[in-house]
């Protein structure tokens, strides 16, 4: 099987826990190592990998594929240097700090013919992969409304400074925002119009903590909110339709497991307790049904099966840089509501 040989930006909580584990186990993948500006820890876990003290010591290897990893502000710029050296990049979320930045990479990775991937791992959740399949499977008749949430209870401001500070890449909009934009742009396509408020929760914090967007559709709408104190919990995904409801519990398992050292694998992995299953409430046959869904598995292997593919057998990025452009288009319209108070056509 032909390797991928891959080097990361960073090796923080998100290079540690999301990416390198799958790089290492993945069959199509070599780890090479990761750009480390102080602490040097990627060693620690992969002795075999480099510990890379430039961005341009890390270019001029054997690289394929890069992962950029580093905080929000700094994508774009890492970003286009990676593709212009004509490598393959995949960007974490959010993609970029504007709709801009962001087409301007798309164009630059077709103008050099690599592939230009977007981070969006909570696609292959086990709570959104069933929810995917429930409204696939047309149970619920046609949308009249859905209502997504990724809630906390932390009322602390975080100790990564990038997190906290005035910065183009900083707030819950761009940390937690996407990854709710994204699923819902993937669930339904891009909407027609955005209302947005967006808040400031938590004492001394200077970025924004708290969001409630709504996505105007044609003919249904899409309500997503974020924020930093609800200790108890809302489902994480409430779908409403002309014959029935599902309301789901936010259960995926993987990022707790990979953030206290569990591998990922092929079997088991992305296993909901049973007790986070959905509730159906509809009617089929002409008969109501009020039933728990079993929730399918997760795996953020896929994620990276896809990647392979789209690299090695040209198919399509498993989230595509327009993907990318298409969340950053309705990040931007929810800042200019928020500003405006009105709704912002798409």
């Amino acid at each position: 099987m032909q390797k991928i040989k891959t080097a990361l930006l960073s090796y923080g909580m998100s290079g540690k826990v999301f990416h390198a584990p799958f790089l290492d186990l993945h069959p199509g993948f070599e780890l090479l190592g990761s750009w480390e500006r102080s602490k040097k820890l990627i060693q620690e876990d992969y002795p075999f990998v480099k510990s890379y003290a430039s961005l341009e010591e890390l270019l001029s290897d054997h690289v394929d594929l890069v992962i950029v990893n580093t905080p929000v502000d700094t994508h774009y710029e890492y970003a286009k240097k990676v593709l212009l050296a004509g490598k393959h990049a995949v960007v974490e979320k959010a993609f970029t700090t504007t709709v801009a930045q962001a087409q301007e990479l798309a164009n630059i990775a077709k103008d050099k013919g690599v592939k230009l991937i977007v981070f969006q791992n909570r696609r292959w959740d086990s709570d959104f992969k069933t929810i995917q399949k429930v409204i696939n499977d047309g149970v619920l008749g046609d949308l009249v409304e859905a209502e997504f949430h990724f809630d906390r209870y932390n009322p602390l401001l975080s100790p990564k400074l990038h997190k906290e500070s005035i910065n183009d890449g900083s707030g819950i909009l761009k940390d937690l925002g996407p990854h709710l934009i994204d699923q819902a742009v993937c669930l339904f396509g891009s909407p027609k119009g955005v209302f947005a408020d967006i808040r400031i929760t938590r004492k001394n914090s200077l970025v924004d903590d708290w969001i409630d967007l709504l996505l105007l559709y044609e003919d249904f709408r899409v309500r997503l909110k974020a924020g930093f104190f609800v200790r108890e919990a809302h489902p994480a995904y409430t779908l409403h339709g002309k014959k029935g409801s599902f309301l789901k519990p936010r259960g995926d398992v993987q990022e707790d497991e990979l953030k206290i050292g569990k591998k990922p694998n092929r079997e088991l992995w992305g296993t909901e307790l049973e007790e986070l299953q959905g509730i159906l409430h509809t009617e089929i046959d002409e008969k109501p049904v009020r039933e728990k869904i079993k929730t399918l598995q997760g795996n953020y292997f896929e994620f990276f099966d896809g990647v392979y593919d789209s690299i090695i057998n040209n198919k399509i990025e498993p989230v595509t840089a327009l993907d990318g452009v298409k969340v950053m288009q309705i990040i931007e319209a929810a800042i200019s509501s928020n500003k405006e108070k009105k709704i912002i056509n798409l």
